[in-house]
């Protein structure tokens, strides 16, 4: 069987946008691409629970969080299925996406379609940062950019 594949086109009030692939081959999914007009650093990416955008990326909800657990890095027990890290861009201001996830399926009761993902303003403390949003949100700061993630066409 061939691979699932989606993709979510970034935009927000900003002049971050990019555009982020997904591929579910068996139990993991594969999520690569381009980010770019960001500050050089790191930025929290996440999978937020809503596909709505309406109130821009404020609308798309919290962190897709099926299991109710507290934020944390992707390679903790303990976090919310949309907590992807960090991406880091460079000096361009151009941070390439490149990371695999066993808990953002695009099928099943836990699917990411028609979630949305998220780059935020700072980085994610990944739970670890002591602040009162660390376990929530890892104190990523504001919403630079959003897109809904839908499927893709077969190639």
């Amino acid at each position: 069987m061939a691979p699932l594949k989606a993709v979510a086109v970034l935009s927000g009030t900003s002049n971050v946008s990019g555009v982020i692939h997904f591929q579910q081959e068996g139990e993991g999914t594969t999520v690569t691409g381009k980010v770019q007009g960001l500050t050089p650093g790191k930025h929290g990416f996440h999978v937020h629970a809503l596909g709505d955008t309406t109130n821009g990326c404020l609308s798309t909800g919290p962190h897709f969080n099926p299991n109710n657990k507290e934020h944390g890095a992707p390679e903790d027990t303990i976090r919310h299925a949309g907590d992807l890290g960090n991406i880091t861009a460079g000096e361009d201001g151009v941070a390439e996406v490149s990371l695999q996830d066993l808990q953002i399926p695009l099928t099943g009761v836990n699917s990411i379609i028609g979630r949305a993902v998220v780059v935020h303003a700072d980085p994610d403390d990944l739970g670890k940062g002591g602040h009162e949003l660390s376990k929530s949100t890892g104190n990523a700061g504001g919403r630079l950019a959003c897109g809904v993630i839908g499927f893709q066409a077969a190639s």
